[in-house]
Order: structure tokens, then sequence, then C-alpha cells
């Protein structure tokens, strides 16, 4: 129960990092430069989820768990005195007069916009799809035929350098393409990925595992920084909604997933998170309609 709680509030404390940025690079960026500053921002946080993992493994393995997450803590707190030495102060920032907008005004304002919500969608169902590969691809690697040991399917994690360099290159297209087709290609991208992990040949799975994060890590560049750009009432609490259907689609679609993957197999979860990419693309249609009127 202490764990869990540490970890829940953890996890609080994490979901406000993405928001807080997109929200600043959204104000001190050119809007022409918005869409690669975002990009970027998302091919670092890949950097990050990989070597949480690259760091924390070894360590606990020839230490204990314990040890492992002190380096983890170690790594995030000098992380955190660097961000106040080196980054620029805001330019751009205007502080809002309290006679503005209310905090359940900007929320519902973004919840209501059928234009928002479709880039809240991409992040709930190409998240929860990504996740739910990543969930449960060790436990049948680990089964018949393939049987493979937890040291190797660990470096699994090492496909996230893909999704490292797709996250900039897709912010770079949508600067010269726009960023409605790079998102579609990316997804469509994903697509592809995740049905080449239904073949039964481990060189197949593992190539469609690189594939699915450069095309997930690329959609996910282009809607984040997307939602950022578009908000016009409360880019704050825009860029946190999207963060919160992006966690919500980890968890809930993340398990749901495994459901699927331990009562069908493994064909069957691959279709449905499949399935949830071509939902994905299908409601982005609805992010073309015109923003409703804001309020005064």
């Amino acid at each position: 129960p202490m764990l869990l709680s540490i970890r829940f509030f953890e996890g609080a404390a994490l979901g406000g990092l993405p928001a807080i940025a997109i929200a600043y690079l959204s104000e001190e960026v050119h809007p022409k430069h918005t869409a690669l500053a975002a990009a970027t921002y998302v091919s670092g946080t890949t950097l990050g989820g990989l070597l949480g993992r690259v760091v924390a493994g070894p360590v606990a393995e020839y230490t204990d768990w314990r040890i492992g997450t002190m380096t983890v803590s170690m790594v995030a707190a000098v992380s955190a005195v660097l961000f106040l030495v080196l980054a620029p102060r805001p330019r751009l920032f205007e502080k809002r007069p309290d006679d503005g907008p209310s905090l359940g005004t900007r929320l519902w304002t973004n919840l209501r916009d059928p234009r928002m919500l479709a880039l809240y969608a991409q992040g709930f169902l190409l998240m929860g799809g990504f996740v739910a590969v990543y969930n449960f691809l060790g436990f049948r690697l680990e089964a018949v035929p393939f049987g493979l040991p937890q040291s190797l399917i660990s470096l699994i994690f090492v496909a996230y350098l893909s999704g490292t360099v797709s996250s900039r290159v897709a912010g770079q297209m949508a600067v010269k393409f726009g960023r409605g087709p790079v998102l579609a290609s990316s997804t469509a991208v994903m697509i592809a990925g995740v049905g080449l992990t239904i073949s039964n040949n481990l060189a197949i799975i593992l190539t469609g595992l690189v594939v699915l994060t450069v095309g997930f890590f690329a959609a996910h560049a282009i809607a984040s920084g997307w939602t950022g750009q578009r908000a016009v009432v409360g880019r704050a609490q825009a860029t946190s909604l999207y963060n919160l259907f992006y966690y919500g689609g980890s968890s809930v679609i993340g398990w749901f997933g495994g459901v699927i993957f331990q009562h069908v197999g493994w064909t069957a979860m691959a279709l449905f998170v499949m399935g949830l990419a071509v939902l994905a693309a299908v409601v982005m249609r609805f992010a073309r309609q015109p923003t409703l009127p804001q309020p005064t």
C-alpha cells in the first residue's frame, strides 16, 4: 500500500510536466515552429522513458530495487536543477487578470470544441494501443515458441530510440506539409507496425515493434503540439486535458488489451489495437469543424 500510494502521487506530479511544457512552448515559440518544438520535446521524453529502464534495471539487478529507484530519483533531481539553471526566462507569458475566465470555463470551452476532442481522442486511442502492445508483448516472447529470457525481453524498450528520431522528423514534416497529413501518415505507420507483430517470426515481430514506435511517437508529437497551438482559451488546461486522455488511454486500454490477450490471443489483441488506430484516424475529421464561439 505504501509503494502504490507513492506511485500515485508520483504519477500526479509527472502528469503535470508535459502539460506545462507544451503550454510553455506554445507561448514562447513562434507559431510557425511550435510543431517542431513540441516534437523535439516529445523526442526527449522517449529518451527519458528508455533511460529510466536502462539505468534502473541493471542497478536493481546488482543491488536491489530500492537502490535502482533511488538512482532514477537522483537523476530526476539533477535534471530539475539543470532545468532551473539552463532554461531561459519566459518572455511572452502574460498573467491573466483575476476577472478572466474561471478554471471551469477554460476546461469546458476545450471539452466542448469538437476539434479539441478529436485531438484528445488521438492521445486516448493511440497511447492506449501503444501501451497495450508494450505491456504484453514480453509475455508472448517468453512463452512458446520463442522462450526468450527476461534479460533479452527487456531490451525491446531500445525500440524507443526509433521514436526519438521519428517524433522530431514528424515535427519537421509538419512545418512543410501540415499537421493533418503527417498525423494521418503516422497513424498508418503505427497500424502497419502492429500488423507485423502478428507474425510468428521473431525478426518480423521486432521490426513491427520498431515501426509501431516510429508511428506512435510521430503521431503523439503532432497531436500534443497541435493541442497547445489550437487552444484559444486556457492553453495550459487544453494541454492538461490532452494528457488526462493520454494517460487515461494508457490505463484503460493498456489494461483491457491484456484481457483480450489472455482470453483470445495476440492476434485478436493486435487487431484490437489496429482498430483503435483506425478509429483515431476517422475521429480526426471532426478536427476540421469550425471553432465554437469563445466565452467573453
